[in-house]
C-alpha cells in the first residue's frame, strides 16, 4: 500500500470511529433524557458541548499538528476522544455527560481536520475531490456502525454500555503510529526556519481582507453543514419513533438509509468537484439540498420515510465529502492543518447549537416549521458560496500570494 492509500484508510477509520461516537448520542437521547429527567432542548445540549469541545480541540490540535507533525497528534487526539466516550458510560449526572463530552470533543475536533490535511497533502489537486470524499465517507461508515451497535446494545446493556465500546479506538491509535509516517510536504516545510516560525499561527488565516474573508465565507459554510448535519440527525430518530410509531430498530432502519444516500452523495459530490470545480459542486447540491429538506417534512409511510431520507442525505451530506479539499486550497502547507481545524470545528461549534434550536422547534411548532428552518440555512450557505472569489490561482500560486501577504 504506497503513502496515499495509507493516509485514506487512517483518516477513512477515524472518521469511522468519529461519526460512531457523535451518533451514540442520537441513539442513547432518549434513555439519557429519561434517567436524568431533562428536557429536549437541555438534552439538545449535550451535542451542541461536544461541538463546543470539538472547536477548541480543533484549534488547538490543528496548530500543535502544524508544529509538531500530523501523524503524531493524529494518534493523540484519537486517544482522547476514545477516553471521553468510554467516561460518558461512567457518568452520574448531566453535568459529567457535559463533562466527558467536551473532552471527546476535544479529541474528535482535532482528529477530523489532521485527517483530511494528511489527504490532501498527499493526494494531486486534480484528485483531492474524490480522495476527501472517500476520507467523508467514513463518518458515514460511523452512522452505521452506531446503528448496529445501538440495535444491538441498547435493549440489553442500556445507554452506558453503548459508550463502553468508544475505548476501541485506542488500538487504532497505536497501529497508525506504527504504519504511517509524516507528510513529506510538511516534513519539508519544518525544515525551512522562515516557515517553521510561522507554522501553526492563527493569525495568518486573517492576514489580510481577502484572506479574512475566505475563511468568514468557509467558516459559515461549516456551519450551515453541521447545523444541517446536526439538526436532522440528532433528532429525526426521535421523531420517527413518535410521528412514525418506528422502534429503536425502526429508527436503526431509517438511520443506515440515510447513511447509504450518503455515502452515494458523497461518491458523487467528489466526481463533480473534480471535474466541474468547487462552485459549480457546491451551488447543484445547496440548491438541491434546500428543496429536499423542506419537501421531506411531507413524507408519510414506511417507504417514503426511508426514500426520502436516502434522497436529503444524498444532497444535504454529499457536500460534507469536499469540505477537505475545499478548504486545503486556500491555505499553504505551514497553516494547513490549523486552517482546516479551526474553521470547519468553528462551523461544527456554532452549528452544534441547532439541537437546541430545532428541538426547541418540534416543542412549540412543528416538523415542517424545523425542516424549513434548515432549508433556509441551506440557502445562505449558497449565498455564502458564490460570494467567494472566482478564477482562484492553483495551490502553488495561492501559498506564494499567502506568504506575501503574511
Amino acid at each position: 500500500m504506497n503513502y496515499q492509500k495509507k493516509t485514506v484508510v487512517a483518516s477513512v477509520a477515524g472518521l469511522t470511529l468519529e461519526g460512531m461516537d457523535i451518533m451514540f448520542i442520537s441513539f442513547a437521547m432518549s434513555m439519557i433524557i429519561a434517567e436524568f429527567h431533562l428536557d429536549m432542548a437541555t438534552g439538545g445540549l449535550i451535542s451542541s458541548i461536544t461541538n463546543l469541545g470539538m472547536l477548541f480541540g480543533g484549534v488547538i490540535f490543528g496548530i500543535l499538528a502544524d508544529k509538531f507533525g500530523r501523524v503524531k497528534v493524529f494518534t493523540y487526539t484519537v486517544l482522547l476522544f476514545a477516553i471521553g466516550t468510554a467516561l460518558t458510560g461512567l457518568a452520574a449526572n448531566v453535568e459529567q455527560v457535559y463533562i466527558f463530552r467536551f473532552i471527546a470533543g476535544l479529541g474528535a475536533g482535532g482528529e477530523y481536520g489532521i485527517g483530511m490535511t494528511l489527504v490532501a497533502e498527499a493526494w494531486p489537486k486534480k484528485k483531492q475531490g474524490r480522495a476527501s470524499s472517500y476520507v467523508s465517507i467514513g463518518a458515514q461508515f460511523g452512522v452505521i456502525l452506531a446503528a448496529l451497535l445501538s440495535a444491538m446494545i441498547l435493549p440489553t446493556w442500556g445507554w452506558r454500555g453503548l459508550f463502553f465500546v468508544g475505548i476501541v479506538p485506542v488500538i487504532f491509535a497505536f497501529i497508525v503510529r506504527k504504519n504511517l509516517k509524516e507528510s513529506p510536504e510538511w516534513l519539508a516545510a519544518s525544515q525551512e526556519k522562515r516557515q517553521a516560525k510561522k507554522q501553526g499561527n492563527i493569525s495568518q488565516l486573517f492576514a489580510n481582507p481577502r484572506i479574512a474573508f475566505t475563511t468568514a465565507a468557509l467558516a459559515l459554510m461549516a456551519t450551515v453543514q453541521i447545523a444541517g448535519y446536526n439538526g436532522l440527525m440528532i433528532w429525526l430518530p426521535s421523531i420517527l419513533q413518535k410521528s412514525q410509531g418506528l422502534s429503536v430498530s425502526g429508527s436503526a432502519l431509517w438511520t443506515i438509509s440515510t447513511a447509504v444516500g450518503m455515502i452515494a452523495g458523497m461518491l458523487t459530490f467528489g466526481q463533480i468537484m473534480d471535474r466541474l470545480g468547487m462552485k459549480k459542486a457546491y451551488g447543484i447540491f445547496l440548491v438541491a439540498s434546500a428543496i429536499a429538506v423542506f419537501m421531506y417534512s411531507f413524507a408519510t409511510g414506511a417507504a417514503g420515510v426511508l426514500i426520502g431520507g436516502a434522497i436529503v442525505g444524498f444532497f444535504s451530506n454529499g457536500m460534507f465529502a469536499g469540505y477537505g479539499a475545499l478548504i486545503s486550497h486556500y491555505y499553504p502547507v505551514e497553516v494547513r492543518s490549523t486552517a482546516t481545524n479551526t474553521i470547519f470545528n468553528f462551523g461544527r461549534a456554532l452549528g452544534g447549537l441547532s439541537p437546541i434550536l430545532v428541538g426547541f422547534i418540534l416543542q412549540h411548532a412543528n416538523v415542517t416549521v424545523a425542516m424549513g428552518y434548515l432549508a433556509i440555512l441551506y440557502c445562505v450557505s449558497f449565498i455564502a458560496m458564490i460570494s467567494l472569489r472566482k478564477g482562484k490561482a492553483d495551490q502553488h500560486d495561492t501559498v506564494n500570494t499567502f506568504t506575501q501577504a503574511v
